[in-house]
């Protein structure tokens, strides 16, 4: 009987000396827990280009006419703002109105000054949005016959670099 009193005894003993060396071991490793990890993230890329929009509407011209200042904003298709540092405008092409006298009427008809507009802003999403200005336009005085250039239209491109 003095064993069976020794072995009740015993059995909560070794429960109690595995709880203690499992519970230091779970706070070993918790206090000296080391370890490494990666992460990464990416910047957003736009889902479209901006448009330029030239807001002037310019007055008919004619040979030797004062310049005329080119204006306008933008459409940001992108879900955030987008950064513009400049804005160039230069002369695609020159379509003559039908009916037109012979003869030729090209981008050397016309002058475009100031073809690269500083903007240096973030343009929002959006119509309508930001501002630029400063290229001028105007209608050459040749010392030849300029009558091929009655109506016609100059078509202007813009472009951000």
């Amino acid at each position: 009987m003095g064993r069976h009193l020794g072995r009740r005894r015993l059995v909560p003993f070794a429960i109690a000396l595995l709880a203690l060396v499992a519970f230091s071991a779970v706070t070993y490793a918790y206090w000296t827990g080391l370890g490494s990890g990666t992460g990464s993230g990416t910047a957003a890329t736009g889902t479209g280009n901006l448009t330029v929009v030239q807001t002037t509407v310019l007055t008919p011209m004619y040979p030797g006419d004062t310049a005329q200042t080119l204006s306008g904003n933008f459409t940001n298709p992108n879900p955030g703002p987008v950064y513009v540092s400049t804005v160039t405008a230069s002369i695609s092409s020159v379509t003559k109105a039908t009916g037109a006298p012979s003869g030729t009427c090209d981008a050397t008809d016309f002058t475009l000054a100031s073809a690269t507009m500083t903007v240096n802003a973030e343009v929002a999403a959006g119509t309508a949005k930001g501002a630029w200005t400063g290229a001028t336009i105007h209608f050459n005085d040749k010392v030849t016959n300029q009558d091929a250039c009655k109506g016609a239209t100059v078509n202007l491109a813009y472009s951000i670099p």
